[in-house]
């Protein structure tokens, strides 16, 4: 069966260009050239992935993708930025974006992300398939739980986009080891994610804002010219699956 892609883009040309390469790469596509349709769709309909552009009619892309978490919907998304948009890049993934692409740009460049989101997307819900021995990972006051997607800190529930969740995973799976970006990126969003190191720096910088429920227990670490590492207050037992 043909994954199904939904692209919300108000500029015809573009949008035709999208369609027509998709859809000759074998994928089922469905376009939107409104945001206030889009959105509506990406919410009643399944979608394996949405090609997301930014300002968009009626509602924009931001509004967007920010509704679509909030309603927990998880669905990949790539946004579609203008050239040297930093601000933006890091607002969409912030609000949750999977990647993004810089406009313009060029077919293979497109499928090439489209390709890497889709199957990375699909490698985690492999990972996240029920187990049937407790694989929580505990150390001091943080809980995670790969298998829910669910991290308590202090018994409180912490609400972490799934990239988010990832990043906090790894770290906590070694905690106390300076990581790299390069670890981070590759373990994250492999080895073949196109996207540069500013992405893993937006997510740790948000990790580190929703660990504040309890920064004496719990912290992310910058590591000069390095990378990060989780350290846990002195004393905190830790238990990590096999």
């Amino acid at each position: 069966m043909s994954q199904r892609l939904l692209v919300i883009e108000d500029e015809p040309t573009l949008a035709r260009l999208l369609s027509y390469n998709l859809t000759q790469e074998g994928y089922e596509v469905t376009t939107s050239d409104h945001g206030t349709t889009g959105f509506e769709r990406a919410v009643q309909e399944p979608f394996d992935l949405i090609v997301l552009d930014l300002m968009l009619p009626g509602m924009n892309g931001f509004d967007i993708l920010g509704k679509l978490r909030g309603k927990g919907i998880a669905t990949p998304v790539i946004i579609l930025t203008a050239k040297n948009a930093e601000e933006e890049v890091v607002q969409g993934l912030k609000l949750g974006a999977d990647d993004y692409i810089t406009k313009p740009f060029g077919v293979s460049e497109l499928l090439a992300r489209v390709a890497t989101v889709l199957r990375r997307v699909s490698g985690v819900k492999e990972e996240a398939a029920p187990q049937t021995s407790d694989s929580a990972i505990r150390l001091g006051k943080l809980e995670i739980f790969p298998e829910k997607y669910e991290v308590l800190l202090g018994g409180t529930s912490i609400s972490l986009r799934p990239k988010e969740f990832e990043v906090l995973l790894y770290l906590a799976r070694k905690p106390g080891v300076v990581l790299t970006r390069d670890d981070l990126m590759n373990a994250v969003w492999g080895f073949d994610y196109i996207g540069g190191q500013r992405t893993v720096d937006v997510h740790v910088s948000s990790l580190r804002k929703k660990l504040e429920l309890e920064p004496e227990s719990v912290h992310i670490d910058s590591i000069r010219g390095v990378g990060y590492k989780l350290v846990i207050n002195k004393g905190s037992a830790h238990h990590q699956p096999q």
